[in-house]
């Protein structure tokens, strides 16, 4: 890897300070930012995202896609973790520390908004920035597609149920359109473009013209990335400052639940005898949330500075230091496969 590889985190560290340095300084050009949005959706994140996978997407040879078949176990972990297991867990974690740890700190209204925007994360797991981990430990492309593709799928019936359910009534409303859009943006319309993509090249010139468009191509994964880190960090930059003992508060559970379900599937993948490339992109889809999502449904359901949108705000400053420090670790240990 290059100096820029090598030194990611060092970036991504920097990227949130950037972000909310321009939050400050530029609250004005910010909101204008922040305003541009449809069902909640920010259309600039979109594009980002858009920015960040895409080339991910021209990998994925979907004439391997089949031998999935041969090896259905990653796909029913990745099943189990994300809706049978993290849900809950990340329930029971916010109960345990907003209820009862933090409880003498914590306003019973304000901790039930805090366990409510974990619930959030929790009930989202990842979409878009999967790939971008998936690449990273050298996953199967092709594998990552379907276990992100039948998630969103298990998604559009479980989301709902499952976030009135673990918030405890019954009467939550979910913004659909929201959902909808999100999933269709962050992986349907980048797949699609994909796809006719390597397609073409493969057409014009064979494997030998997309491995070029790839080699050219992929570092716009990582700008996008560190780009996105900056605008959702430009967004939120008065809410972080505000609430500085409240991010730490929020953290803390956040940090137990992504390294505890992380060594729950890595070692059941381990024990099932996946191989590496299959291991570690379902790893980390059960390990990091779809934050982009859960973000706007929390400001839908509970208002743009509630506690709940702290929450998955602090989602998003735990889970890309967090997930690179897993990369690290996963990287490291392949030879465990």
């Amino acid at each position: 890897m290059g100096l820029f590889e090598r030194f990611l985190s060092v970036w991504v560290a920097s990227a949130i300070v950037i972000g909310v340095i321009v939050g400050l300084l530029f609250p004005e050009f910010i909101q204008l930012l922040a305003s541009v949005e449809f069902a909640h959706v920010n259309l600039f994140v979109a594009i980002l995202i858009w920015v960040m996978i895409f080339p991910m997407m021209v990998q994925v040879d979907f004439s391997s896609i089949k031998k999935i078949a041969d090896n259905p176990k990653g796909l029913m972990l990745t099943l189990v973790i994300n809706w049978l297991i993290k849900p809950f867990t990340m329930a029971a974690l916010g109960w345990l520390f907003f209820r009862v740890v933090f409880a003498p700190w914590v306003p019973v209204e304000t901790a039930s908004e805090y366990i409510a925007g974990m619930i959030l994360l929790g009930v989202a797991p990842c979409t878009a920035m999967v790939f971008v981990w998936s690449q990273m430990t050298k996953g199967d492309p092709a594998y990552t597609l379907v276990q992100v593709s039948v998630n969103d799928v298990v998604m559009i019936f479980a989301f709902a149920p499952l976030t009135a359910l673990l918030l405890g009534v019954s009467d939550v409303v979910i913004p659909w359109q929201t959902l909808i859009i999100s999933v269709g943006l962050y992986v349907l319309l980048p797949l699609i473009a994909g796809v006719l993509t390597r397609l073409y090249l493969q057409n014009r010139q064979g494997e030998q013209a997309v491995n070029a468009f790839l080699n050219r191509f992929k570092p716009w994964s990582v700008i996008g990335l560190l780009a996105t880190v900056v605008l959702l960090f430009g967004f939120q930059a008065t809410t972080i400052l505000a609430n500085p003992l409240a991010i730490v508060l929020i953290a803390i559970p956040l940090l137990i639940q992504t390294y505890s379900i992380f060594a729950i599937t890595y070692m059941i993948a381990k024990t099932m005898k996946l191989p590496h490339n299959v291991a570690a992109p379902a790893s980390m889809i059960g390990t990091s949330n779809f934050f982009e999502l859960a973000v706007a449904v929390a400001i839908s359901l509970f208002g743009l500075h509630s506690g709940a949108a702290l929450a998955t705000v602090v989602g998003v400053l735990v889970e890309v230091p967090v997930m690179l420090s897993l990369v690290w670790f996963v990287n490291r240990t392949r030879h465990w496969f």
